[in-house]
């Protein structure tokens, strides 16, 4: 095997495959890369059972063939090569890199023992890229990080229609973002669903929000289903979460006649200085009256706390607690100048109502509805 290849090229694919590797793998076989190199140029593979990447790049190949190679090593190599195109062989000795006047020599890993990369054949289906990546950014910080439960470290996509949705949330919270399909639409109310891993579907947005559109595909069936995310010539694949997602859609409120409207700039800025005196995972006390917003903090040490900002309020006035962290991170999802806070009721009067969060254009004017976020308020102590 021999093959010349643009070293900014070829650094930037090994970085791409390798992104969704984990750090610490328990097979050492599954952190390599794959290389194939081919009349087609090359091919680069990475795989640790759960989630794939590959991508295509051209390449000067004057002898095809396989290889494996530890991925991080590779990757850090090839960033900080000199600009000179790179040249890889293999000989008795190994892997032979060279570029300029560098030359690593690599152990080669036993290509046999690597798994197979999966292929998708389901239907796909096209979304915007950078409105998909902006969805992901919308709502991925909303599913839980406690493996305890796996179905809530996923963002649940579903086809329904004309409209993909991304829903999140750790229990105490709910995110939701909506944009458009294009692609087999679904009918008689069935709609298409898939729980992906939260950091798989990050890494996705991250890595293809510059381009213009980005296939879906659903495949595969019983404990193997997968879905697969491409653009250009880069490939994501990922293993579904098993289990049922928690039908949180329908804890959204119809009704949203009582409710505040704010600056989010504004609210976000007072809320980071007022919870500095804050003992950790303490709520944040809001009250919400037609003269603004108050916020008020107690910690430890006698510390207090408090600021007001200006508000316009629909409805009778308001006292609840709310964890700070998860209020800042709804309104840096919102994007827009002004944010809505609803206010919602229950059937439960001795259960508190979560509110909702969404965006608004202006003190007047509501937004587009296609984000929502669900907050559940914290027991304030008297």
């Amino acid at each position: 095997m021999k093959f010349q290849v643009n070293r900014d090229v070829f650094s930037e694919a090994v970085s791409f495959v390798v992104k969704l590797l984990p750090q610490r793998n328990p097979q050492p076989i599954l952190a390599g890369v794959l290389i194939e190199a081919g009349s087609e140029g090359l091919s680069l593979s990475a795989f640790d059972y759960e989630a794939s990447a590959r991508t295509t790049i051209e390449a000067s190949v004057d002898a095809p063939g396989t290889i494996l190679v530890h991925g991080r090593l590779l990757s850090d190599i090839a960033s900080r090569l000199p600009n000179a195109p790179i040249q890889i062989e293999v000989d008795d000795d190994g892997i032979l890199l060279t570029c300029g006047s560098a030359r690593f020599t690599l152990a080669s890993m036993p290509v046999q023992e690597y798994p197979a990369i999966p292929e998708v054949s389901g239907e796909s289906g096209l979304v915007p890229a950078e409105e998909f990546a902006t969805a992901i950014a919308q709502v991925a910080f909303a599913a839980s990080r406690d493996d305890v439960t796996p179905v809530l470290t996923g963002v649940q996509l579903e086809v329904s229609g004309t409209q993909l949705s991304l829903v999140a949330t750790d229990r105490y919270r709910v995110a939701l973002r909506e944009i458009p399909w294009d692609g087999p639409a679904t009918t008689d109310g069935e709609s298409t669903t898939a729980l992906v891993p939260a950091r798989t579907l990050q890494e996705v947005g991250k890595t293809f929000s510059h381009g213009e559109k980005i296939s879906i595909a659903f495949s595969g069936s019983g404990d193997r289903e997968i879905i697969a995310f491409t653009s250009g010539n880069k490939t994501v694949t990922s293993l579904l979460i098993k289990g049922n997602f928690p039908p949180v859609r329908r804890l959204f409120p119809e009704q949203t006649a009582h409710h505040a409207v704010v600056n989010t700039a504004e609210l976000a800025e007072a809320v980071r200085r007022v919870a500095l005196v804050l003992d950790r995972s303490a709520p944040l006390r809001f009250t919400f009256t037609a003269e603004g917003v108050a916020m008020e903090a107690s910690g430890t040490e006698q510390a207090r706390a408090s600021e007001s900002v200006d508000a316009t309020l629909t409805g009778d006035d308001v006292t609840l607690g709310l964890n700070p962290q998860y209020l800042l991170e709804s309104l840096s999802a919102v994007r827009s100048e002004f944010s809505r806070i609803t206010f919602t009721s229950s059937d439960n009067a001795n259960k508190l109502s979560p509110i909702l969060v969404t965006p608004q254009t202006s003190v007047e004017r509501a937004g587009e509805g296609e984000f929502k976020y669900l907050l559940q308020p914290n027991l304030l102590l008297r």
